[in-house]
């Protein structure tokens, strides 16, 4: 298990977002992608758990647009990330929209270890492939976690189709995202994070793809998973 700062963190990965990170809150800049699906991914976590008065970790929150989001369905959020731009976007923005959320610069296990069963709900999307260690990522969330509570994670599907859709696509031909967003061989399939999920001691609950029709450039939950999906998981009770 990766356990330093250095260890679970690509320099080349972190440069990507921290470089962008006074653009997070243009909902028409690098991150627009995330503005436009941010409504379908609050809605698929609060459809499998109540928010209002939970205590959420958002881990590889980067500028804070999920973050906000729980917060504002009545969450007591933290937000963890290793881009200290990133984190500077994430603070100036809640401030100025007057939530309060507790924003660390920290590594997931560390932070994991030292949190241990503190949350209700534990998110992490868009994260795991970007990291070189996904599964400490998985095992850190599920460590986090109470029992009873839930974790939520979205990624990239790796197949011939998702490198068309998801990344010449998204990112050469329709520009969604920036180029070089994503690697091909990062990309995690379904059931690598389940077997994750299944050894951090969690249950997976449910799997769903989120969709992109390009020629109305908007998305949608339902249906396969061969490109994006987003997972849910729980950690169950301790008997009585």
């Amino acid at each position: 298990m990766s356990q330093s700062k250095t260890a679970n963190a690509d320099p080349a990965e972190l440069a990507k977002f921290s470089d962008a990170g006074a653009s997070w809150w243009d909902p028409n800049g690098a991150f627009k992608a995330l503005h436009d699906i941010n409504p379908l991914r609050l809605g698929y976590i609060g459809a499998r758990c109540p928010l209002r008065g939970a205590r959420v970790l958002d881990v590889g929150c980067g500028g804070g647009i999920l973050t906000e989001g729980l917060a504002r369905e009545g969450a007591t959020v933290t937000g963890l990330d290793l881009s200290a731009p990133s984190l500077a976007a994430a603070r100036s923005h809640a401030a100025a929209s007057g939530l309060e959320i507790d924003y660390h610069e920290a590594d997931a296990f560390d932070y994991a270890s030292e949190h241990a069963g503190k949350y209700d709900v534990v998110t992490c999307l868009e994260l795991l492939e970007h990291v070189p260690h996904p599964a400490d990522i998985v095992a850190a969330c599920a460590l986090a976690l109470r029992p009873g509570g839930a974790a939520f994670f979205s990624t990239i599907n790796r197949n011939p189709k998702s490198f068309l859709l998801a990344i010449v696509a998204a990112e050469y031909v329709f520009g969604m995202v920036p180029r070089g967003t994503h690697e091909y061989l990062k990309l995690i399939r379904p059931s690598e994070l389940a077997r994750w999920i299944r050894h951090s001691g969690l249950t997976l609950r449910d799997l769903t793809g989120l969709h992109l029709d390009p020629l109305t450039r908007s998305f949608s939950l339902g249906g396969n998973v061969d490109v994006n999906y987003l997972c849910h998981a729980a950690k169950l009770e301790l008997p009585a």
